[in-house]
């Protein structure tokens, strides 16, 4: 088994998962997460700027790794690299649909061919030490057959889990989940763990995809993005209230200290940049906030902004 029933689950963010952010994720309750989505051939011929994105923590008691790409030759020396890291899954990407990695036949658009999809994967099983898995979107909004000829083909070259995103590459992350396809997908493949991913974003939508979908494990994505106390609303519902100043507060400030560790102070804080964005989102704060945090470049900054932010009166409303 890799995800207990009822798991909840921190999707890989490309650009946003990194080590500090597991963290605060890991501080509100969550326990199974990913890295940043990993191209292959950034392994294969970039390894040295890539290794930072397979840093796991001394805490991380369960970490997956998920890949990225459409060439075999590709995907196997990129396999054998992570074979000497550690992880619990590796994951394989079928289902990012932005246009730099479809003009490569990568994520979503590799997973609309999928007798391709299928090779690639089998070659991810093949070298894999770790349990292998893969994260697709549904192929059609109302015939589950091409979805389930898709998750056939990976069940049958080794696939372990399947993350079914309840929606088409050409919607990205908008619009209705069509939770009666990956129904399709858990009812046709009981032998195997089916996690339900698309549009978590409160108790209410995560009470909706698992009981429309029959799903006990879920995926969180965008839905964690400046929340991560997401994961301990869904695990307890009387946890509701969301973050005090205080919590809200030392969350950032952690997450900051853990990325100018990694990083050093000035990238970091460049990076950091659009996660503050997202800390701000929903919350009724000042619009300028928005602006300040744009212009953060060190940690004297990042406190400043943080003062402003907490005095604003939004936590005493």
């Amino acid at each position: 088994m890799i995800y207990a029933p009822d798991a909840l689950i921190l999707a890989p963010l490309s650009g946003f998962s990194d080590a500090p952010y597991r963290r605060s994720a890991r501080s509100c309750g969550c326990r199974y997460a990913f890295t940043e989505m990993v191209d292959a051939a950034s392994l294969v011929f970039a390894f040295d700027r890539s290794k930072e994105l397979l840093f796991r923590g001394p805490e991380e008691t369960f970490l997956g790794v998920q890949l990225l790409g459409g060439r075999c030759d590709r995907l196997r020396e990129a396999v054998e690299r992570l074979n000497d890291f550690d992880f619990d899954v590796l994951d394989f990407n079928l289902g990012c649909p932005v246009p730099k990695v479809a003009k490569k036949c990568a994520g979503a658009e590799l997973g609309l061919h999928p007798e391709e999809a299928a090779r690639c994967f089998e070659t991810v099983a093949r070298y894999s030490r770790f349990p292998v898995s893969a994260k697709l979107r549904i192929l059609d909004e109302e015939d589950p057959e091409p979805t389930l000829r898709l998750c056939r083909l990976l069940v049958e070259n080794g696939a372990r889990a399947l993350t079914v995103h309840g929606r088409v590459k050409q919607a990205f992350y908008s619009g209705p989940v069509h939770f009666e396809i990956i129904r399709a997908v858990r009812e046709a493949f009981p032998e195997i763990e089916v996690v339900a991913n698309g549009g978590v974003r409160s108790r209410s939508s995560y009470d909706e995809i698992r009981r429309r979908t029959g799903c006990s494990r879920v995926m969180v994505a965008t839905g964690a993005m400046g929340n991560p106390w997401i994961f301990r609303e869904l695990a307890d519902p009387a946890e509701s209230g969301g973050p005090s100043a205080g919590e809200w507060r030392r969350v950032i400030e952690e997450q900051s200290a853990g990325m100018i560790a990694l990083y050093g102070e000035a990238n970091a804080c460049r990076r950091a940049r659009k996660i503050f964005h997202d800390y701000l989102k929903g919350r009724g704060f000042p619009g300028q906030l928005r602006a300040v945090a744009s212009q953060t470049s060190s940690a004297a900054d990042l406190a400043a902004w943080l003062d402003t932010a907490v005095n604003s009166g939004v936590f005493a409303r």
